[in-house]
């Protein structure tokens, strides 16, 4: 091991031993048995969100929104409704208007990935999701893991993303050894192997060398469906096990019987089964038939470098492109239909 990876996991580990702090050392157990069980790394690809360096509020990178659009026009889509909700909603000022309004119209026509409007930067970042897996399949949650203070099951969701706010600096984060260890390890990350283009190969080997710094991002929860080639997510990243235990429970009695036109007899049996998770409180399973769903714990990896957070790469794809979001502005805040 390096001289320098040492001497930060040994700074790391002097740090919790001095923290006295019963709650982090199980934590760090828990990190450490989940290596052992859980040794390999399963890549699911990249992830899209908006980060801001905003110098009023220090000089580091942090998350303006969520880092899980599946394609970067997703990201430029949720800027270009943050600029256009913030020239609505926080400004009487006609000309802070004006340039709010100006970059919602690049954002209209172009798809840029990076833009200073009001002293403040924005870009476009990714980052790359992947989980632990072992010989029963991807991790499910940690016993550490946080849960929401009030374990519902019906109604929207209740706990707020952790990602706006967060700061992208490499070690920002680190809670200990194990996650020290894993940021440090995967340095020099690139994709691999066949089922990869080769210019996404290419362009992932060359962000090793461009953006070399590695921020681990908050962990999130999915529900994920094993098949005949392996586990595939089913929905969204959730901000805790229970959101997406609730998130699994509704798909089962709500959403997958309308969206796959099941019969009588279908729904029965996702109703029965979904009734059994539920019951059974903390679960992480539910069986369906010959299907098993499982709660799976995702964490995410983002690079950055000399100028801060990774943009997307060339050979990152849009299924889509830059449209008109919202009616027009105008710098008095009067919005016109008629276009």
């Amino acid at each position: 091991m390096p001289d320098d990876w040492k001497r930060q996991l040994d700074r790391l580990h002097a740090g919790l031993v001095e923290r006295d702090d019963p709650a982090a050392w199980v934590a760090e157990a828990d990190a450490i048995d989940a290596s052992l069980r859980y040794p390999y790394l399963a890549v699911r690809g990249p992830v899209f969100g908006v980060a801001a360096c905003d110098p009023g509020s220090g000089p580091h990178w942090r998350l303006l929104l969520r880092v899980t659009d599946a394609t970067p026009q997703q990201a430029r889509d949720g800027l270009h409704s943050h600029l256009w909700f913030k020239a609505k909603d926080d400004t009487d000022d006609r000309a802070a208007r004006r340039e709010l309004l100006a970059a919602v119209a690049v954002l209209e026509r172009e798809p840029v990935d990076e833009l200073e409007v009001l002293g403040v930067r924005y870009r476009v970042v990714r980052g790359d999701e992947f989980a632990r897996s072992g010989e029963d399949g991807l991790e499910p949650p940690r016993p550490t893991d946080r849960e929401p203070a009030e374990l519902s099951w019906t109604g929207a969701p209740t706990t707020p993303s952790p990602d706006p706010g967060f700061v992208l600096d490499p070690g920002h984060a680190d809670t200990g050894p194990a996650a020290a260890a894993l940021r440090l390890g995967l340095g020099q990350f690139a994709y691999s192997g066949a089922r990869f283009p080769k210019d996404v190969r290419g362009h992932s080997e060359r962000a090793v060398t461009t953006h070399p710094g590695v921020v681990l991002l908050p962990v999130g929860f999915g529900v994920t469906e094993q098949g005949e080639n392996g586990w595939r997510p089913r929905g969204g990243l959730m901000p805790t096990p229970h959101d997406a235990r609730r998130a699994l429970y509704g798909g089962m009695v709500r959403s997958w019987p309308d969206a796959y036109g099941f019969d009588d007899d279908e729904k029965a049996t996702y109703a029965r089964a979904a009734e059994e998770f539920r019951a059974a409180g903390r679960a992480n399973e539910a069986r369906v038939g010959e299907l098993l769903f499982r709660v799976c714990r995702i964490e995410r990896l983002l690079r950055t470098g000399p100028d801060g957070p990774e943009p997307p790469r060339p050979s990152d794809q849009d299924a889509y492109g830059p449209m008109k979001m919202h009616p027009t502005m105008d710098e008095d805040g009067t919005l016109h239909y008629d276009d």
